[in-house]
């Protein structure tokens, strides 16, 4: 096989019939119940524009996701009227949780994902009308239940991910999506920030490299690799290097800039919340990351960059902007999904060099 680069694509739309609620059974707005993880949440911010489209005025759009990942809402003042911050996403919410949500008087629905558990939690928070994907046996739970083909390995699926979000949104009216993204407020005091914060956020011609991915290793790009692309910055484009990850991969993401001194190089591995995270993958000029968060979080907020993929589906996860790129190298194996590689090769990755990702940088930097 061969290297393949790829330009985000989100492909068709399933089409389903459109049937429009009532200004009535919406009551006071909508409830969304999203993923868990932060690139499937970034993946459904297409769908939530398109519905504010579609919610009657005075109509309000709520979510409901995990508290950890709030601040991605909280930054979206003009798309999300309220959230909903579950303290355990994985169980039942909490007294307090289902008080909250009651009192938001939602007359519809939307599960993002594909929960039995979430479902019946909002038939019990008395939300009439309950829209998601037919899955796990649930769909006796909803007004409608949207069937979508079952994922395969070693072939390219569509529906994207995102697509899958948008046809359930056009289902119940909303337009369709122009390619528009959202736009963020991000919060940013300066006097409470560190200063490798402050530095990250300020400078100009910022390289951000993610090297984790949460899923597991097989997702991961060798991290020498990674410093290969940072050296280059570092070298050529005498540019700032900013290191990038959760708490729990800071130590493997921090090796992406070993033996790289000096103080163009900002380690801040694990280092960062969510809403500082956002603010330095703003400012960023390129970004390099593998299949994961920090690659869908860069591409909604605007930013340009390059993702090796692997063991993923780059026809169902790729970033949502097509100021990004994707570098694919079939393999027979792939993509396979698994969160450690079978046979330990990790070959759909490896085949992948430091230099094909350099001379994408130059590309998009130069397009």
């Amino acid at each position: 096989m061969s290297l393949e680069i790829l330009a985000p694509d989100l492909g068709e739309i399933p089409v389903f019939p459109v049937t429009k609620p009532d200004r009535y059974d919406w009551r006071d707005g909508v409830l969304i119940r999203t993923p868990n993880w932060l690139g499937d949440i970034v993946m459904t911010l297409p769908a939530m524009m398109q519905l504010r489209r579609a919610v009657p005025e005075k109509c309000g759009i709520f979510v409901a996701c995990p508290k950890g990942l709030a601040p991605v809402f909280h930054a979206l003042p003009d798309l999300v009227d309220k959230v909903v911050e579950l303290r355990d996403a994985h169980r039942f919410p909490t007294r307090a949780e289902m008080s909250e949500i009651r009192a938001l008087y939602a007359g519809i629905g939307i599960l993002f994902n594909n929960s039995f558990r979430d479902a019946l939690w909002m038939k019990a928070a008395l939300i009439p009308r309950l829209y998601g994907a037919a899955a796990r046996n649930r769909s006796w739970l909803l007004t409608r239940a949207f069937q979508f083909p079952k994922r395969q390995d070693r072939v390219l699926n569509r529906p994207h991910h995102a697509a899958k979000y948008l046809s359930m949104s056009m289902a119940l009216g909303a337009p369709a999506w122009d390619g528009s993204l959202p736009e963020f407020r991000i919060p940013y005091e300066p006097e409470c920030a560190s200063d490798a914060v402050r530095k990250a956020v300020e400078s100009e011609h910022v390289l951000a490299v993610a090297p984790g991915a949460a899923y597991g290793a097989a997702k991961r790009w060798d991290t020498e690799r990674f410093q290969e692309v940072c050296r280059w910055w570092l070298e050529e484009k005498k540019g700032y290097v900013v290191v990038l990850s959760a708490r729990n991969e800071a130590e493997l993401a921090s090796a992406a800039v070993e033996g790289l001194s000096g103080d163009h190089v900002i380690d801040l591995a694990g280092k960062t919340t969510l809403t500082e995270l956002m603010k330095i993958l703003q400012n960023a000029e390129m970004c390099v990351a593998n299949d994961s968060g920090n690659m869908h979080l860069s591409a909604v907020l605007g930013g340009k960059g390059v993702a090796p993929f692997g063991p993923t589906d780059p026809a169902a996860t790729s970033p949502v902007s097509a100021k990004w790129s994707i570098l694919f190298n079939k393999q027979e194996c792939a993509p396979c999904f698994k969160r450690v590689c079978p046979n330990g090769s990790k070959k759909c990755l490896t085949c992948i060099t430091a230099q094909d990702v350099i001379t994408r940088i130059q590309s998009l930097l130069n397009g």
